[in-house]
């Protein structure tokens, strides 16, 4: 559950890079990524995120040793979320992970940024950005400052108090992560 959501929390942004899809694909299951391959994400600081059920079923992947960590549902495969690491205090909600509580996701969160549109499947939607506006990174930056300075990274529900993982990542070989690619 994620608590207090607003647009002002956090960023709502829709990334179409090719990692996010990628990831989609490993969790196979439909609904995570729109028809361009785009994945919905609220950016938000982890110490607002709680996970009250299903704790057993945590799972971490990461498309590489230095990659983000992708949090997902080990029973259902449900996307849950991005992170870089305990140290930034940083969560990407993934959309099939939010519950708007009956309303759109743009009602809840904001109209979202579009990203990452260069590597979207197919004609990139209108208002699309190629890679990450500079609107966008001077949104985030004050956010990460404020939760930095304020202690927002914890408690985390990705990370101990020691910063590891909850559980351990599985990260894919090069060969699985370029058969995800080609998919």
């Amino acid at each position: 559950m994620a608590r207090a959501v607003t647009p002002e929390l956090g960023n709502h942004v829709v990334c179409y890079c090719v990692d996010c899809q990628a990831f989609a694909r490993f969790l196979d299951r439909p609904g995570t990524t729109d028809d361009g391959g785009g994945t919905a994400i609220f950016q938000m600081p982890p110490s607002h995120v709680t996970l009250t059920e299903g704790l057993d079923e945590l799972r971490c992947m990461r498309l590489s040793a230095k990659g983000l960590h992708r949090w997902y549902a080990g029973c259902c495969r449900t996307a849950i979320a991005n992170t870089v690491g305990a140290r930034l205090p940083f969560v990407g909600l993934i959309h099939t992970f939010i519950d708007p509580e009956g309303g759109a996701l743009e009602e809840v969160l904001g109209k979202p940024f579009l990203i990452h549109a260069k590597q979207a499947r197919g004609p990139a939607p209108a208002g699309a950005h190629p890679k990450v506006p500079l609107a966008l990174v001077a949104r985030i930056a004050p956010k990460l400052a404020r939760w930095v300075l304020t202690g927002k990274g914890s408690p985390s529900p990705f990370y101990d108090a020691k910063g590891a993982p909850r559980v351990e990542p599985q990260i894919l070989t090069v060969a699985e992560r370029d058969a995800l690619a080609r998919s």
